[in-house]
């Protein structure tokens, strides 16, 4: 913090808060602060996202590290007079585990963040996206500097190498041999691209790199430009997230005009470009050919390989890609050493892995962890447990392309290959957490009605396989299949992953197949029973009104959309199974548990 300033107050200017009012908190502070004759002792800062985004709009206070949540306009003058002016913390405006025997701790002394170690997300919550100075004071452009003065490509790819990145989109290929492959490659041009195009439901990891970091990206850009010989690059982002492509278009801007992008950057004599392309939302552009394609101007499908992208990409010419996370670990690895990033994580995982946690958990958020911290780890410790006292069922890691992985499975260390060999895998960094009462067969279904949607089309495997997938879970869930359907329905799997063009289509049966071998019970119970064991599938369900438990409080009839509920005043009411619409309503109403499905 600036010593010229008694107080730094970081807001956070993430998507998330910003949704739930955080720039008029940021101006009402300034307005406080200057009305109150203290603004000349107080920094606001905008930050990029602080990781728990359930708790938003967030405030930290330093020094100290007081976190006030769930922040509301009207708050911000009473934190002025007591806190920054009387010097006396709002306890009931704090993050409660940060009070502890009446004493309040920094927050990063909580659960949440103390098993955290943050590399790609190290500036995040930290400085002010838009301001390159701030960047700079934490290491910017120091690892850039240098690469450009003092170190041959061929040191530069070594670097990268000898760290064991790799490549966090989902394939984990490692990072420096693919910067080799295109450097190796000789043409007059070559292309840097970075994928931001992040699609699985519920991540959001590299759009809060964007928002909170986005000059790491463009050093780390210019860094693997100059190691593979390229002069050019692209940032493929969604149109969808309006504030990454902002803050990142106005880094770039303030790169150019202060010499860190553009030509003779550094003094160095390298020249390097870089634009903006954006996505329209497309699931399948998250593939790199796809996402050349588009780039092109061409329709998002994928490729054929060989060739691969490094011998031949955008516009046929030698071309590196690598997605927003990889790019934020690569300042960090020149400016700590390869060595020390290698210390982290485990043999064949290196470093650390961001993950967007959501679903049935205490603490929603983001997360950095290092490689080998085990699933139990972050979904009780890191993540709070399963809310609600209802009991831990699943988790699903990798997105629609990855699996569903049961309570026996909870030690788990969380790295490329253990999840591989369980029938899961890394993702790009998607981490849904189920209870007792989720429906495994209700969550296949919904993952493969995201990706026949998402399917290009292009190849049939993918296009026709999916969606035959999907009709089969269909009919289990309405309780229209027959027993020999699973074992038709496991081959159909494994034809689709064997056969489809690219990884979309390949990794689509994921969530049937870990399904089918940790949850085999729940489709046998929907085939067999004609029940749906969570309650869910409401083609299996029948509503009854246990009449020991019924007050008649005529509740449950007053609420009911399609007047199914019949009962007298003080008297057990009835259902009328043909009239009822298994909405729901009627459960969600009765206050004594006194409906059953």
């Amino acid at each position: 913090m600036n010593n010229s300033f008694k107080y730094n107050l970081l807001v956070c200017g993430g998507t998330g808060c910003t949704s739930s009012d955080s720039e008029i908190i940021i101006s009402t502070f300034k307005e406080e602060c200057k009305e109150n004759n203290i603004d000349k002792e107080v920094k606001v800062t905008r930050t990029g996202c602080f990781g728990l985004c359930e708790l938003g709009p967030i405030v930290i206070v330093n020094p100290g590290g007081y976190f006030y949540c769930r922040l509301e306009v009207k708050d911000v003058p009473s934190i002025v007079k007591e806190h920054l002016i009387g010097g006396n913390p709002i306890k009931d405006l704090i993050y409660k585990e940060t009070i502890q025997d009446d004493k309040i701790i920094a927050f990063d002394e909580t659960p949440f963040y103390a098993k955290q170690n943050k590399i790609a997300l190290r500036n995040c919550g930290v400085i002010d996206p838009g301001e390159i100075d701030e960047y700079i004071e934490h290491d910017g452009y120091k690892a850039l500097d240098t690469v450009l003065n003092s170190m041959t490509p061929d040191e530069t790819i070594a670097v990268v190498k000898d760290s064991g990145l790799r490549g966090r989109g989902g394939g984990g290929f490692p990072a420096g041999l693919k910067w080799e492959f295109t450097k190796n490659n000789e043409s007059s041009q070559k292309y840097v691209l970075c994928n931001a195009d992040e699609g699985d439901p519920g991540a959001f990891m590299d759009r809060s790199i964007l928002e909170g970091d986005p000059h790491s990206i463009i050093e780390a850009m210019t860094i693997a430009g100059y190691a593979i010989g390229a002069s050019k690059g692209f940032v493929y982002v969604r149109a969808e997230y309006p504030i990454a492509v902002t803050r990142l278009q106005s880094a770039i801007d303030v790169a150019v005009e202060t010499g860190m992008l553009g030509n003779n950057i550094l003094k160095s004599g390298f020249n390097f470009e870089l634009e903006i392309r954006l996505g329209a939302g497309a699931f399948v552009c998250g593939e790199e050919t796809a996402l050349i394609h588009s780039i092109e101007g061409e329709r998002g499908e994928p490729s054929y390989k060989p060739p691969y992208p490094a011998e031949s990409g955008l516009w046929n010419k030698p071309t590196l890609i690598n997605n927003v996370e990889t790019y934020a670990n690569i300042p960090v690895i020149f400016n700590k050493g390869a060595k020390w990033f290698a210390s982290i994580g485990t043999e064949k995982s290196k470093g650390t892995k961001v993950f967007a946690l959501g679903g049935k958990i205490k603490h929603t958020g983001l997360i950095e962890i290092p490689m080998g911290t085990t699933l139990r780890e972050v979904i009780f410790e890191i993540g709070g447990g399963i809310p609600n006292g209802r009991k831990f069922k699943a988790a699903q890691t990798g997105g629609p392309s990855g699996g569903c992985l049961p309570e026996s499975l909870l030690d788990i260390k969380i790295d490329f290959d253990s999840l591989t060999s369980v029938g899961s895998m890394m993702g790009s960094g998607g981490l849904i957490v189920m209870d007792d009462s989720n429906c495994m067969v209700d969550i296949a279904k919904f993952f493969l009605e995201f990706t026949v949607d998402e399917s290009c089309g292009k190849c049939t495997p993918c296009r026709v396989g999916t969606m035959r997938l999907y009709e089969m879970l269909q009919n289990i869930s309405s309780g229209k299949a027959v027993i020999e359907d699973l074992d038709k329905l496991e081959a159909l799997c494994h034809v689709v992953k064997s056969s489809s063009l690219c990884g979309l289509g390949q990794t689509a049966p994921n969530p049937i197949l870990s399904t089918l071998q940790y949850f085999r019970d729940e489709y046998v119970a929907h085939i067999v029973d004609k029940k749906c064991p969570a309650g869910v599938c409401a083609d299996l369900l029948t509503y009854t009104v246990i009449e020991d438990k019924c007050i008649g409080c005529t509740l449950c009839a007053k609420n009911c959309p399609v007047d199914a509920i019949e009962g007298s005043v003080k008297k057990p009411h009835i259902i009328d199974v043909d009239k009822c619409i298994k909405c729901g309503i009627c459960v969600d109403k009765c206050k004594f548990d006194a409906i059953t499905r």
